[in-house]
């Protein structure tokens, strides 16, 4: 053989096994891509605002997450169990939440909650939180979305029904006196208090009262009243340590007369010479009035203004043209006395009974 021919055969011998090699290099990576083809699966990821797509050979769902480098944490959600298998046939999706800490104060304690709630109300009805009807929240609201770290404080909310007993005060009664001086008084008749019973709706926050409201009340016992009499009788102290009491008391103008004709136009020996209007024969301590101001009859005491000299106790039972308004007119023995008196400024009482 040529060696021309010999090098034909061995290329062609090369060509044939190179083309051999690589038609099976071929159909076993057909089989390769077939296979890989028919066990992957389509996996969409959901974690929080985050999306990953994955195409995997794996089989769980723990298997994929592990393959993308995701843990799940204790308080996390995923949507599906760890140990589910991925399917083939359709699109995989897994949603994941992150658990994020909410701190709640409650009963004088402060925890922190690791919560999957979109809202501050559906998270505080997770463990270890409880909460009561009527309980209120501060810091947030219930339909507030939940932050990070976001603090709430829960407060106890409680009614309670109270009854107390509280006192109704006595009435004091006055009444007038005839037989006490000004400024006396006594009592009549002690008085005792009442008693009654009021039931109130009592609002607690915390333990502390916050507010009431008062739903109904009973008198359990009325009360008497006091009855006072006072004094109504006034009295003075004249200058001669006489304690006298009194009606009223009149400023006048006083002038002095005797039984003389100069002043009552009568002699002696004349008919009602030195008797009075009222039928009394004059005497100190007879004066005369104008009955219009002081009514006949009335005891009198006569006290001198300034320097003038008390009159003393008198009994108006005369009168006299000259005697109107608020002239007195005094008796006098003398016409000295008289003149000696003239006219001056007395304060006069009139006593009482």
């Amino acid at each position: 053989m040529s060696p021309l021919l010999g090098k034909s055969i061995s290329r062609y011998i090369s060509l044939k096994a190179l083309a051999v090699m690589v038609v099976a290099f071929v159909a076993s990576m057909s089989v390769v891509v077939a296979t890989c083809l028919y066990y992957s699966k389509d996996v969409v990821i959901n974690v929080d605002d985050t999306v990953i797509v994955v195409n995997t050979m794996k089989s769980t769902v723990e298997e994929v997450l592990g393959q993308s480098g995701l843990e799940i944490g204790e308080h996390d959600y995923i949507s599906l169990p760890l140990e589910s298998k991925l399917q083939k046939k359709n699109t995989n999706i897994i949603n994941i939440k992150r658990a994020i800490p909410l701190i709640v104060e409650m009963d004088g304690k402060e925890t922190t909650i690791m919560t999957v709630k979109d809202t501050v109300g559906e998270a505080l009805k997770e463990e270890p939180i409880s909460l009561r009807i009527g309980d209120r929240i501060e810091g947030a609201s219930y339909s507030q979305k939940v932050e990070e770290n976001m603090e709430v404080k829960v407060i106890r909310v409680k009614h309670k029904m109270v009854t107390e007993e509280e006192t109704i005060p006595y009435e004091v009664v006055e009444k007038e006196s005839g037989s006490m001086e000004i400024g006396e008084q006594r009592v009549v008749k002690e008085g005792t208090e009442g008693k009654i019973e009021k039931v109130y709706v009592v609002k607690y926050e915390d333990g502390k009262e916050v507010d009431r409201r008062l739903m109904n009340e009973s008198v359990v016992l009325e009360p008497s009243e006091k009855v006072v009499e006072y004094g109504t009788v006034a009295s003075y102290v004249s200058s001669r340590g006489d304690r006298f009491r009194y009606s009223k008391v009149l400023e006048m103008r006083a002038t002095a007369y005797t039984a003389s004709y100069e002043c009552t136009g009568k002699r002696p020996g004349d008919p009602g010479f030195g008797i009075t209007y009222t039928g009394i024969p004059v005497r100190p301590g007879i004066v005369a009035v104008d009955p219009k101001v002081i009514p006949l009859g009335s005891r009198l005491y006569i006290e001198g203004i300034g320097d003038v000299p008390d009159y003393g106790y008198a009994l108006a039972a005369d009168i006299g043209s000259a005697v109107k308004g608020d002239i007195i007119d005094l008796y006098k023995e003398s016409k000295e006395e008289v003149k000696n008196w003239g006219v001056r400024k007395v304060r006069v009482y009139i006593l009482r009974d």
